[in-house]
């Protein structure tokens, strides 16, 4: 048992845990939110890049709005991080929706010949009327789109087979337009991540801070792992008993007890902070450390192949 659990629960009750309420909009991504409105006039198809792991979460609903009209195929990046058998739904989620999804992993090019198969698929009526028209030889224009830290540099790097596009170290700092030539039909514009005003729903908002979109400064990193590892105990809760070598019997004795949830999902907390070797003076546990250790674990997967939003 954790010799400073009383202090702790002093803590968490006062934190308690609120809904967060998040509106981050810096002006840079409504100035590009703006040049994506303007480049659409000189592209035939849409490239969409989604998280796998949050792929409603993850798509930008202005995307749907200034997109429309265009051709379109979904890019679902990250499936080797996801779950399997969710992947697969999620493909014949957007199957059901007419457009085709294709699961990627741009980090080993796995899926990256699949999407632009797809592009040319997809291309192939306009572009024989184009020819027909006399317009022999024209490339297909795509426009990529994400949202910041979909990974969206490393896949435009992965389908260009150079380090073409910037890859920048915090979230949407892909910088200036620019052409890549992908093979001699297809040519790609990138543009910088852009999300939106508001996030009106609080789930998509926390969903977005688990995979490191929204920065941690903008919610507190501890209230981003409780929530994580409240819905890790309910859906993947073997994967974080093997990851922090616990016992299924001690997560259900601690949810049993007689006191606020927050308290004992808290508690579980500490003991992998505990666990972890997250002890400052007077034996208390670190849980911004603790936080810490548990997200990135969970954005690199080292807790196994994890799918936040699930489709039924």
């Amino acid at each position: 048992m954790i010799d400073n659990r009383d202090n702790k629960k002093e803590n968490v009750q006062e934190k308690s845990f609120p809904k967060v309420h998040v509106n981050w909009y810096p002006g840079h991504m409504a100035k590009t939110r703006r040049q994506i409105i303007e480049d659409l006039k000189f592209v035939d198809i849409v490239i969409e890049l989604l998280d796998s792991r949050i792929p409603i979460s993850s798509q930008n609903p202005d995307i749907a709005k200034i997109t429309e009209g265009k051709k379109k195929v979904i890019v679902l990046n990250k499936s080797d991080l996801a779950d399997e058998k969710q992947n697969l739904l999620w493909v014949n989620y957007f199957k059901r929706n007419n457009i085709p999804a294709i699961l990627v992993d741009a980090n080993t090019g796995k899926g990256i010949e699949n999407v632009i198969k797809k592009i040319e698929e997809v291309m192939d009526l306009n572009m024989k009327e184009q020819a027909e028209k006399g317009r022999v030889g024209r490339k297909i224009r795509a426009m990529i789109l994400g949202i910041p830290n979909v990974g969206k540099s490393s896949f435009i790097n992965r389908i260009s087979k150079r380090t073409t596009a910037i890859v920048g170290n915090r979230p949407g700092i892909t910088k200036q337009k620019q052409w890549i030539r992908i093979n001699d039909k297809i040519e790609l514009l990138d543009t910088p991540g852009v999300l939106w005003p508001k996030f009106e729903n609080n789930e998509v908002a926390l969903n977005l801070a688990f995979t490191g979109t929204i920065k941690e400064d903008v919610i507190e990193k501890t209230e981003i792992a409780y929530e994580l590892i409240k819905f890790l105990i309910k859906g993947y809760r073997k994967n974080l008993c093997d990851k922090y070598n616990l016992q299924e019997g001690y997560i259900e004795n601690v949810l049993l007890q007689e006191q606020p949830e927050n308290f004992n999902i808290y508690e579980i907390m500490l003991e992998i902070g505990r666990r972890r070797g997250c002890i400052v003076s007077g034996g208390e546990i670190d849980d911004e450390k603790t936080a810490k250790i548990i997200l990135d674990d969970f954005k690199n997967g080292r807790l196994g192949r994890i799918t936040i939003e699930h489709c039924m």
